[in-house]
């Protein structure tokens, strides 16, 4: 039987980067994954496409919400017909775990079994997510793995795992960065392998309560190429309410015609520049995840188009969060009064 792994964790925690890492450690294990993103644009089933053996995409909704057991049994019937090692569901960063995990258990289809639910967890942002959402700690609970991720970004990884057994006083926590773990700590082959526990009665009760009640996302496409100066005050600004932002950013400028992968979390901020898949018409698609965003977030990003000259140079305030830096950003005033300071 093939081994279902639910991949879950609050907005920003990782679970992409972590599932595109194993996807590229995989050894040779022939992975099948299911990619749930809150939005209409399906940012992470692009992040993750071309990697993998055999994908499901499901965008705009959460997964424990928007399919029932049938629904999953389809989705888990079409990549276990081809032949999988194992097959991972990537949830919603809003999806509710509880329901999720139900879900999978209750599956009729006998060629897959449930094989463990792992929850990554942001160590720069623990403390804060799981005060403004205290429903969180029920997924603490019921975690087969937790993963501490972004732990070069925590002050006291030590303090935080102590919290987190408060939670959950016997389950594994990996500290981990980029989302780095062994993927044998997922991807174990041995059949029949227990991996998950008896979850009790209560781990099953439905809450209706979870998070993506209160959140809302926003979408925005643009075929113009964005300007990055513009941009970069937009992400030095951001509107109230955002909380999480990602997506696909076109510049177009000589030099930088590749494409550039936006992540931020809070004061986090990453660009990873990549190509363009083959055939795909480069353009500009972000995904907006907040609380009450502002209505005029879509009209200013609007704004940060090229609509006249644009400096080569202006892409050293997007090119200085690219690639291999990893950092909370700071307001681009600051940034450069303390270039003037260095000089």
């Amino acid at each position: 039987m093939i081994p279902v792994v639910l991949l879950t964790g609050f907005l920003g925690s990782g679970k992409t980067t972590l599932l595109n890492h194993l996807l590229a450690t995989a050894r040779g294990t022939r992975i099948g994954v299911i990619v749930n993103d809150f939005g209409q644009i399906n940012v992470d089933a692009m992040s993750v496409a071309g990697q993998v053996d055999s994908m499901i995409s499901l965008g705009n909704g959460c997964l424990c919400c928007v399919a029932d057991t049938s629904d999953m049994d389809e989705m888990l019937d079409r990549l276990a017909a081809a032949r999988l090692d194992v097959i991972v569901i990537e949830a919603s960063g809003l999806a509710d775990p509880q329901t999720m995990v139900r879900k999978l258990l209750a599956s009729k289809d006998t060629r897959v079994r449930y094989g463990g639910l792992v929850t990554v967890l942001d160590a720069a942002g623990f403390r804060a997510t799981h005060a403004e959402h205290p429903e969180l700690a029920r997924a603490l609970k019921i975690a087969d793995l937790l993963v501490l991720n972004k732990t070069d970004q925590a002050a006291s990884v030590t303090g935080l795992i102590a919290e987190i057994r408060t939670h959950n006083g016997d389950c594994p926590i990996v500290p981990a960065t980029h989302g780095r773990i062994d993927p044998e700590l997922l991807f174990d082959r041995a059949p029949e392998l227990p991996v998950a526990r008896q979850l009790s009665f209560d781990d099953l009760v439905d809450h209706s309560d979870h998070a993506h009640a209160v959140y809302q996302t926003v979408t925005f496409t643009a075929e113009e190429p964005m300007h990055p100066v513009l941009l970069m005050d937009f992400l030095d600004n951001q509107p109230a309410g955002l909380y999480r932002m990602k997506g696909f950013v076109h510049f177009g400028l000589p030099g930088h015609t590749d494409r550039f992968g936006l992540q931020t979390v809070g004061n986090y901020l990453r660009f990873h520049r990549s190509p363009w898949p083959r055939g795909q018409k480069p353009l500009t698609q972000l995904v907006l995840i907040g609380k009450d965003i502002d209505e005029t977030a879509v009209d200013w990003l609007r704004a940060c188009v090229q609509t006249g000259p644009v400096d080569a140079d202006d892409m050293l305030w997007i090119t200085r969060y690219s690639d291999s830096v990893d950092a909370f950003h700071e307001p681009a005033e600051q940034w450069a009064e303390r270039e003037e300071d260095d000089a």
